[in-house]
């Protein structure tokens, strides 16, 4: 009897210091244990290393590290599977179901401290968190980085862009993981603000492929109250190690318990398509508490905006280089005679919008300021509540009304962040009296509080008081320059896009986005959330503008249609300007048509940085809509149309005409309709950096 107790003694010490647990299908494997006082955690899928043993922990700037010397207090473990129905996006319902670890560690240095480590293991991949419970020994604390690693097993290929501080508007290199040199992002100098800690510092979301097929995406989720994570790559050893942004004197967060830190996450699959499918991220954010959300609509909009890129437009009203906005007079200010945000011209967009059923009209440039600020690092420059004389914001307000188009406001904070929380609430205040449901933020520049960036946890907390405060007006978000998303629309459903990536603009004066693009993006930006990336060009050369610009996109207009598709967002433009759609209004008919609320998604073939096909079901109806895009390789394609629901479709496709190139003929397209079949194989071509758009309506 003293043998058994020794031997059931034995067994349950070895099994609270090495701990396994399955996904619900089996595919994965998570195992746990310490390793001399230290966390290490291992991933496996279908019995292949994914994540090789990696170690786990947090460094303190003013007490002992959470590093080692730990022991394990207690194991807990749960399985969990709900069916939830977001209010917009790209599935009516999405199944979350995953098995749950939950490792209560304890130090003694010198009295007892206690740290959680949390895992869920999905079908789809893995997410893991830090926990700092309510304790006697822990209360205030400061912490200097976190060491979450990620030990890969081999030097797999890997689409990157620089870790930087301030901005994420790079163009993707690929490469081996081991030819990884972030010092690259120094050279483009189209981008206002940038802050690189080293060479071997890369941006999450990283998309990874391995030499035999595995792919595997890592970024976080529920980013709050915390910096943003980067990797630091050490090449020797194809291992990735957290980094976390600082702030201005070189702290990375300033905590109190309780607190849980964001989820770090890895999806993994054999099927790139399965990447793209995955709710992974989405389902570590916790639900929303918000009572009502039935102001929060999806919409299509077009906006006073590219005019201002390509150079016809100006935001400014006149050209001033010395602005006060407490003391200047600006009725007599000369206008320069290219100011976009007129009464005449927004009357233009209303009429333009209520004609072909768009929700809304963005207008930059409608609010006094725009003369004195760029590049000054200055603190007062706008009061998002003056509009500029020629601006009649309420008449402008009813006229959009009667028309049934709403306005959507534009706030360009000039990062001077500490300016726009002050005036937030007059702002927000303005945007209801005068009927506008949503804003576009801006945050371009080096921030202010001076020294800190864009991704600290100072900014992190900021972002979130916006929506925060929005949600208390009616107010949905749609923030520029801001931190890329990790699936918090599902907390804050008014959150309903960011840019924070490198957008279509950039083709307008520089030399833009790689055809390759686009077939990158929803493999890393796109897997934390909606991108406002600002599709619909038509006009693809700028020498069309000014004939000595070597600008163009780097598409043909059959892909930009078919981005609509590829790349989802609830709140999607309809970028140029509204002249070139009325040029090319059979194409444009493609963009009134295809919605931006769906049911259900397919992604029927995919490879980062080749080629995307995706099918998406409309929320509001049985149509279906297709859309393919393709690097700077013109590729054909066998699609199966066994996804659609019903037998017989009408099909309207808007494709690539057999001489399209987006270089030499990018303007040049074809629309064909017929009747075709579930049962039928379309064959598709693409042109160079083309695509094809598809609508299939049912047929009784």
């Amino acid at each position: 009897m003293r043998y058994y107790f020794l031997l059931l003694f034995t067994i349950n010490i070895l099994t609270l210091n090495a701990q396994q647990i399955f996904s619900p299908d089996k595919k994965f494997d998570l195992n746990f244990k310490l390793v001399d006082g230290k966390p290490v955690y291992s991933l496996n899928f279908n019995k292949q290393a994914i994540i090789k043993e990696s170690t786990l922990g947090i460094d303190l700037t003013d007490q002992p590290d959470f590093i080692d010397g730990f022991t394990i207090e207690k194991i807990d473990t749960s399985t969990f599977f709900e069916n939830w129905n977001p209010f917009w996006g790209e599935q009516s319902v999405i199944t979350n179901n995953y098995r749950e670890l939950k490792v209560t560690l304890s130090q003694q240095v010198p009295d007892k401290r206690i740290l959680i480590i949390t895992f869920r293991l999905f079908n789809d991949g893995l997410g893991f968190r830090y926990e700092f419970p309510q304790q006697n020994n822990l209360n205030y604390f400061v912490v200097k980085e976190e060491h979450s690693t990620f030990a890969l097993s081999g030097d797999h290929k890997t689409f990157w862009i620089p870790g930087d501080y301030d901005s994420q508007e790079y163009t993707y290199t690929t490469s081996l993981l081991s030819e990884v040199d972030a010092t690259k992002g120094a050279n483009f100098d189209d981008i206002v603000t940038k802050n690189l800690p080293g060479a071997s510092y890369i941006q999450t979301p990283l998309m990874l492929k391995t030499n035999d097929g595995i792919y595997i995406n890592i970024h976080e989720a529920s980013l709050l109250n915390y910096p943003a994570m980067y990797v630091r790559v050490d090449k020797n050893n194809f291992s990735l190690q957290s980094h976390l942004c600082p702030d201005a004197v070189g702290n990375k967060a300033y905590l109190q318990t309780p607190f849980t830190t964001p989820w770090r996450s890895i999806v993994v699959s054999d099927k790139a398509e399965n990447i793209l499918e995955s709710k992974l991220i989405l389902n570590l954010n916790e639900p929303t508490k918000f009572k009502d959300v039935s102001w929060i609509k999806p919409q299509k909009y077009i906006g006073i905006w590219w005019g201002m890129h390509v150079g016809t437009m100006s935001w400014n009203y006149g050209d001033l280089n010395n602005v006060n906005l407490k003391t200047i007079d600006w009725s007599k200010v000369k206008p320069n005679g290219m100011h976009g945000a007129t009464t005449e011209n927004t009357k233009r967009y209303i009429d333009f919008a209520a004609k072909y059923g768009f929700n809304s009209v963005l207008v930059e440039g409608w609010n006094v300021g725009w003369e004195d600020w760029f590049g000054k690092w200055k603190e007062e420059v706008f009061d998002f509540l003056t509009p500029y004389p020629d601006f009649d914001i309420e008449y402008l307000s009813n006229y959009a009304k009667e028309k049934n188009v709403k306005l959507i406001m534009h706030h360009e904070t000039s990062a001077s962040v500490t300016n726009y929380e002050r005036r937030m609430d007059d702002a927000f205040k303005l945007m209801n009296k005068y009927g506008y449901e949503s804003v576009k933020t801006g945050y371009v520049g080096p921030i202010i509080p001076r020294g800190e960036h864009h991704d600290s946890q100072w900014m992190i907390n900021h972002f979130t008081r916006v929506v925060e405060k929005a949600e208390k007006y009616n107010i949905c978000v749609d923030s520029h320059e801001s931190v890329r998303l990790t699936g918090l629309h599902r907390t804050y459903p008014n959150w309903m896009a960011a840019e924070a990536a490198r957008g279509n603009e950039f083709n307008a004066w520089s030399n833009g986005n790689p055809p390759e693009h686009e077939t990158i993006l929803p493999f890393t930006r796109f897997m934390g959330g909606p991108m406002d990336y600002t599709p619909g060009i038509f006009q693809i050369k700028m020498d069309y503008y000014k004939p000595e610009s070597k600008y163009q996109v780097h598409t043909t207009i059959a892909k930009q249609l078919a981005l609509y598709v590829v790349l989802y967002s609830p709140l999607q433009m309809a970028a140029d300007l509204i002249e070139n759609y009325e040029r090319f209004p059979d194409a444009f008919q493609f963009i009134v048509d295809v919605p931006v609320d769906w049911s259900e998604t397919k992604v029927l073939q995919a490879e980062p940085g080749d080629y995307i096909i995706i099918a998406r079901k409309d929320k509001n109806s049985d149509n279906w809509f297709v859309g393919a895009i393709t690097d700077e390789q013109a590729r054909d394609f066998d699609v199966k149309l066994d996804f659609l629901s019903a037998d017989k479709y009408e099909m309207t496709i808007y494709k690539d005409a057999p001489d399209s190139d987006w270089e030499k003929n990018p303007m040049k397209y074809e629309i064909e309709k017929k009747i075709v079949k579930k049962s039928e194989v379309l064959k598709l071509k693409l042109a160079r950096s083309g695509g094809c758009a598809i609508m299939l309506k049912p047929l009784k």
